[in-house]
C-alpha cells in the first residue's frame, strides 16, 4: 500500500472509530458489534506502525477513554487510569511474554484475572471512610459518582482499617439484574438495555441515585492506585490486602510462573464464562511485581507489564440465508432465522429466535441481510439488528404463510395476539410438541423420553396422542435405532414410574391452553379428582382462587370435548393415577402457622429444601407463595445469591427471613 492509499484508510478509520467511541461511551448505544470496533482499531494501530508520519496525537490509538459528560462534577485522578492494550489470540499473549523476557529476565511470576464487563470506577477513602467515587473520563479526568457508587451494596463505606487509600475497580451488572431491569422496561414500553456493561454505565450516571440503587449493581476491586507505605510489594499482595480491608475482589484469579500457566487459565474461561452470573469480556493479565511493573513502565495510553486478552466478540456479523417456521404444542407458528454459521461466544451458531412476524417487520429483516447475532445472556442466539447500510438490492422481503406448514389448515391471528395460530386440532406438528410437553420434567417427568425418542416414536407411528405411551411394548422399542435392552427397560420402568403422579402433574401435562404449573396445582387441590374437574362448570372454576375467567373458559372448554374424555378414559384404564396426592392447604383462618395468610416472596437458592419443596410446605401451612416483590408482600425469604427481590424487599420495609429461619418455623 502507497502513502496517498494509506492516508484515505487512516482518514476513514479515524472518522468510524471516533465515530464508534462517541456511541459506546457518550451515548452507551454502540451501533456496531466489539469484533468490527476491535478489527477496524488493530487495521489502524498496524498502519500507524508501517507509516509513523500518519500517527497523529488526536488519533483513537491514543485515547485512553471517552468524552466528559458534563452533568456530573470533574475529578482529577491523583495517578493515571491507564487502559490495557489487548491480545486477540495466542500469538499476542507469546508476543507479551516476550517482551517481558527481554525486559527482566525470567524470574517473574504473572497474575491472571478475569476482566469483568462494566464501568472502571475509581474509589477513594479517608481514614477509612469512603468519601470520592469517579469513573476513569479520559483516564486523567472523571466524573464524580459517589452518591451512585454508595448504592452499590458490596461496596465497604468505612473500610476494617481507618487508611487513606486509593483503590481501583470495575463496576458492574449482574446477569439476574440486568434480566429484571429490562423486563421491567419492556413492561413500560421502554427500550431495553443492549448489554449489562451499557446497563451499569447508564445506572451510575443517572443523578438520581434512587434508580442506581433499584439496579442492584455490583463492584469488584483488582487494584491500589498508590501503594504508598501499605508495604505491598507485588500485585497479588495488593489483592489479599484489598481483601483484609473489606473490599470484594474476584476470587478466580490465578498466579502463574509462565506464559503456559496462561494460555490454559484463558482457554479455561472461554468456555466456562457462560456460567459465571456477571459477564466478561476478557481476561487481564499482570506482571505481579511491583518493582518489575516499574522497571517495564508505561506508554503513553497503556503500562507495559499488563495485557487484556479479549474473548471472541459475543456479537458477530453474518448473513440470514432463510427464515424457518415451527409450530409449537397450542398452534403458534414461530419464526426462525437460518443463518450462516458463525461462532458466537465459544459455540457455533446456526439458528436465532425472531419470536414472531411484527418483530420481523420491526427490525426490516430480510432474506440474504446482513445482521448482527448475539447471544442473550450467553445462552440463546438472536438477531440484535440488520446491517442495512450494507444491502445490495438482491434481498427479499419475507412474508409470513397463510397456511399451516405442518398441515396446510388456515392460519388465524386470534384478537389481542400477536402470533398467527394453527386452531387444527388434528395438526401433526401440535401433536408431537404436545407429546414432548406431556413427558417433560415439570409434566409426568418420564425420563428417557426425551425429544428426539417422542419425535422417533411418532415418525414410527407408535404414538399418536399420550395415552399411546403407556401401550408401548418391549418388542416395539427395541427394533427402534439407538434403543438398547438396557435403554428400553428403563425407558420403560419410567413410563411405569409416572403413572403414580399426583393429579396436577397429569393436568399440566395435558397441555390446557392458558394453565401453567401453578395453576394446574390449584385446580388439582381444589377438585382433588380428575372427574370433579371435568364436571366443573365455569362459574365453579371462577370461584377457585386464582383462577380467572380465561382460564376457566379454557378449562371448561377443554373437557367439554369428546375426544379428551376418551382420552382421559384411556389413562385411566392404563393405569394413570386421576387423584392430588399432596397436601390439602390449610384455610388462612383455620391455621395457627405464622404462614397462614400471608403473601410469601421466595428467593435466593435454598440449602435444604429445593423452591418447590418450600412452597408446598408453606401453602399447605395456609401461606400464599408469589413470584414477586410489592406492597401486599408480608415476608420475604432469602437464601444464598439473592438478587433484585431482597433489594426490593429491603426498600419497602418488608420482613426478611433466611432459609434457617424457614425451615425453624415450618418444623414447628
Amino acid at each position: 500500500m502507497d502513502l496517498q492509499t494509506a492516508e484515505r484508510r487512516v482518514k476513514d478509520l479515524q472518522n468510524l472509530l471516533n465515530q464508534y467511541n462517541y456511541e459506546y461511551h457518550f451515548l452507551d448505544k454502540p451501533s456496531v458489534p466489539d469484533s468490527e470496533y476491535d478489527q477496524m482499531l488493530r487495521e489502524l494501530i498496524e498502519l500507524e506502525a508501517e507509516f509513523p508520519e500518519l500517527k497523529f496525537e488526536d488519533s483513537p490509538t491514543q485515547r485512553v477513554g471517552g468524552d466528559i459528560l458534563e452533568m456530573f462534577t470533574k475529578v482529577e485522578h491523583r495517578s493515571p487510569m491507564l487502559s490495557l492494550g489487548n491480545a486477540f489470540g495466542e500469538k499476542d499473549l507469546r508476543d507479551f511474554d516476550r517482551r517481558i523476557r527481554q525486559a527482566v529476565g525470567d524470574d517473574f511470576s504473572y497474575v491472571c484475572e478475569l476482566k469483568i464487563d462494566g464501568l472502571a470506577v475509581s474509589l477513594k477513602y479517608t481514614d477509612g471512610l469512603f468519601v470520592q467515587g469517579a469513573t476513569r473520563g479520559d483516564g486523567t479526568i472523571g466524573e464524580d459518582i459517589t452518591s451512585n457508587l454508595k448504592t452499590i451494596r458490596s461496596l465497604p463505606l468505612r473500610l476494617k482499617d481507618p487508611v487513606t487509600i486509593e483503590v481501583r475497580g470495575e463496576a458492574f451488572m449482574p446477569k439476574r439484574s440486568f434480566e429484571k431491569l429490562n423486563e421491567g422496561r419492556l413492561k413500560k414500553d421502554e427500550e431495553p438495555f443492549a448489554n449489562p456493561r451499557n446497563a451499569a454505565a447508564g445506572s451510575l450516571r443517572q443523578l438520581d441515585p434512587k434508580i442506581a440503587a433499584s439496579r442492584n449493581l455490583d463492584v469488584f476491586l483488582y487494584g491500589i492506585a498508590d501503594v504508598g507505605e501499605t508495604g505491598v510489594q507485588s500485585h497479588s499482595d495488593g489483592l489479599d490486602l484489598l481483601e483484609q480491608l473489606g473490599f470484594r475482589t474476584n476470587k478466580e484469579r490465578r498466579k502463574t510462573s509462565d506464559i503456559e500457566g496462561v494460555i490454559e487459565y484463558v482457554n479455561g474461561w472461554v468456555e466456562k464464562r457462560a456460567n459465571l452470573p456477571y459477564d466478561i469480556d476478557g481476561i487481564v493479565i499482570k506482571v505481579d511485581s511491583l518493582e518489575q511493573q516499574k522497571s517495564l513502565g508505561t506508554t503513553a495510553k497503556s503500562p507495559r507489564w499488563a495485557v487484556a486478552y479479549k474473548f471472541p466478540a459475543e456479537e458477530v456479523v453474518t448473513t440470514l440465508k432463510t427464515i424457518e417456521l415451527s409450530v409449537g404444542r397450542t398452534g403458534v407458528i414461530t419464526p426462525t432465522a437460518i443463518l450462516e454459521p458463525v461462532r458466537v461466544a465459544g459455540t457455533t451458531v446456526q439458528r436465532a429466535s425472531l419470536h414472531n412476524e411484527d418483530l420481523i417487520r420491526e427490525k426490516d429483516i430480510k432474506l440474504g441481510d446482513q445482521v448482527v447475532v448475539k447471544k442473550a445472556g450467553d445462552i440463546i442466539p438472536e438477531v440484535v439488528n440488520v446491517l442495512t447500510e450494507r444491502r445490495t438490492g438482491e434481498e427479499i422481503e419475507f412474508k409470513m404463510p397463510t397456511h399451516c406448514p405442518a398441515c396446510e389448515s388456515d392460519l388465524v391471528r386470534l384478537e389481542g395476539e400477536v402470533a398467527l395460530r394453527c386452531i387444527n386440532p388434528k395438526c401433526p406438528a401440535q401433536i408431537q410438541e404436545g407429546l414432548i410437553h406431556f413427558v417433560s420434567r415439570t409434566a409426568m417427568n418420564i425420563d428417557g423420553l426425551g425429544e428426539r425418542v417422542v419425535s422417533q416414536l411418532f415418525a414410527e407411528k407408535l404414538i399418536k396422542d399420550v395415552a399411546d405411551l403407556y401401550k408401548l411394548t418391549k418388542e416395539q422399542l427395541l427394533g427402534l435405532e439407538r434403543m438398547g435392552e438396557k435403554s428400553v427397560t428403563n425407558l420403560l420402568k419410567a413410563i411405569e414410574n409416572s403413572k403414580v403422579n399426583s393429579l396436577e402433574k397429569l393436568v399440566f401435562g395435558l397441555g390446557i391452553r392458558h394453565v401453567g404449573a401453578k395453576a394446574a396445582k390449584t385446580l388439582a387441590q381444589e377438585f382433588e379428582t380428575m372427574d370433579r374437574l371435568m364436571e366443573a362448570d365455569q362459574e365453579q372454576l371462577t370461584a377457585v382462587n386464582e383462577i380467572g375467567e380465561k382460564m376457566a373458559e379454557a378449562v371448561s372448554t377443554y373437557f367439554s370435548n369428546e375426544e379428551v374424555r376418551s382420552l382421559i378414559n384411556e389413562l385411566k384404564t392404563a393405569g394413570v393415577n386421576m387423584e392430588y396426592k399432596g397436601p390439602k392447604p390449610i384455610n388462612a383462618a383455620q391455621s395457627d402457622s405464622v404462614f397462614a395468610g400471608k403473601t410469601i416472596v421466595l428467593t435466593g437458592k435454598l440449602e435444604q429444601l429445593t423452591r418447590g419443596e418450600a412452597q408446598e410446605q408453606i401453602e399447605a401451612l395456609g401461606g400464599k407463595v408469589s413470584g414477586s416483590v410489592s406492597k401486599k408482600t408480608d415476608l420475604v425469604i432469602a437464601g444464598e445469591e439473592a438478587g433484585s427481590k431482597l433489594a426490593k424487599a429491603e426498600t419497602l420495609g418488608i420482613e426478611v427471613w433466611n432459609e434457617a429461619r424457614m425451615l425453624e418455623e415450618l418444623n414447628q
